[in-house]
């Protein structure tokens, strides 16, 4: 059963999870506010909202980016699956795939981003989460609903960081500005 994940809330992903995770998924789905019958009248359009995983050393300095520019790390450990523009669809919108075993050592940190490359807030999107899977069986360890809106373009969502061997979740849930991963780095280092 997947853990609904509150901001701050932290997890061992081995012990919680019953099991040796060596590949996951970090899936971002969205859905767009629907207007009333003059929404026509607004020039709001698409929300692009885009995933991004940022490896960090354990000096907290940005080794890597994965994001729609770069959809594949240096080492080959972290994939993006693409842009997703519109939120429009079922399930996970865009999808980040790590190879815990295969990243390297000297990554401490992995921080997953949400940003709203159009400049629209979180008050103007429904059903936003991120969401963490075991891709050896497509289950769901855990969940992070993004409720309640908010005046930010921008979400710091989950931590995986090493600790003492083994991988852990921190759910940070911080809202800051910016339209790609670049403009939010210093507010993602201080969760470092």
């Amino acid at each position: 059963m997947p853990i609904n994940l509150s901001k701050g809330q932290r997890i061992s992903l081995e012990k919680d999870s019953g099991q040796k995770l060596s590949k996951v998924i970090m899936g971002l789905g969205w859905d767009q506010k629907k207007g009333g019958w003059l929404s026509f009248l607004s020039s709001a359009g698409d929300i692009d909202l885009d995933a991004s995983c940022i490896s960090f050393d354990e000096n907290k300095n940005m080794v890597d980016s994965i994001w729609f520019r770069q959809l594949r790390s240096k080492d080959g450990s972290i994939r993006h699956s693409g842009d997703n523009r519109t939120g429009e669809g079922e399930g996970d919108d865009e999808s980040i795939f790590v190879d815990l075993s295969a990243v390297p050592q000297s990554i401490k940190y992995l921080v997953f981003t949400i940003s709203s490359f159009t400049g629209q807030t979180f008050e103007a999107i429904n059903n936003a989460f991120c969401r963490l899977v075991n891709q050896a069986n497509n289950q769901e360890i855990a969940r992070y609903n993004l409720t309640g809106g908010g005046k930010y373009t921008a979400q710091i969502m989950v931590k995986l960081y090493r600790h003492e061997g083994d991988w852990k979740l921190h759910a940070v849930g911080e809202g800051t500005y910016g339209s790609t991963f670049k403009d939010m780095l210093p507010a993602i280092q201080s969760q470092l």
